[in-house]
């Protein structure tokens, strides 16, 4: 009788431990659905909504190590400029993933993955990259912001245009 009381007590607590666990990754938490917003506004290029989500000490590491990270500022001057080339840009509707874990240590990280489509102005040809995003999150805020994507299609066509202007002012010199 006595086993059968500590077996008992036992499946209690064990039990009682499994429901005050910590949920350590999830696909619906208030982090996710902030990174909604900050990719919607990215879509839509309003530079003010999005980083109203960041804090204003975030670093942001788009393709580079931390050690390379740029500040918010830095990021809305880039996605400015990089805004000027395109004719439109967005991630795909449909085409996204969001993931939020909480680390052993603690932290809190939202997963994103989407395919991005934008349109060249200088050659109206459209591009289709996957991207992955990894943001840590405290108390609400992005501090911390890791994307990967590749970029060389359009860069390799954006040195041929620059080329074949070069090419066309030098004929039109000689």
């Amino acid at each position: 009788m006595k086993k059968l009381i500590l077996l008992g007590l036992a499946i209690v607590l064990s039990l009682n431990a499994c429901k005050q666990q910590e949920k350590r990754y999830t696909q619906q938490s208030p982090e996710i659905d902030t990174y909604k917003k900050i990719i919607d506004a990215y879509n839509k290029q309003d530079w003010e909504a999005m980083t109203s989500h960041y804090a204003d000490s975030a670093k942001i590491m788009n393709n580079v190590l931390e050690k390379d990270a740029i500040t918010l500022a830095e990021l809305v001057a880039v996605n400015k400029k990089d805004a000027s080339f395109f004719t439109s840009w967005e991630y795909v509707d449909g085409q996204s993933d969001y993931e939020m874990v909480v680390t052993d240590k603690g932290k809190t990280y939202v997963n994103f993955w989407g395919t991005w489509k934008g349109t060249v102005a200088a050659n109206n040809k459209t591009y289709t990259i996957p991207t992955h995003i990894t943001a840590q999150f405290k108390d609400g805020k992005v501090i911390k912001e890791f994307g990967y994507w590749d970029l060389s299609k359009i860069m390799l066509d954006m040195q041929a245009m620059e080329q074949a202007a070069a090419a066309a002012v030098n004929d039109s010199i000689n």
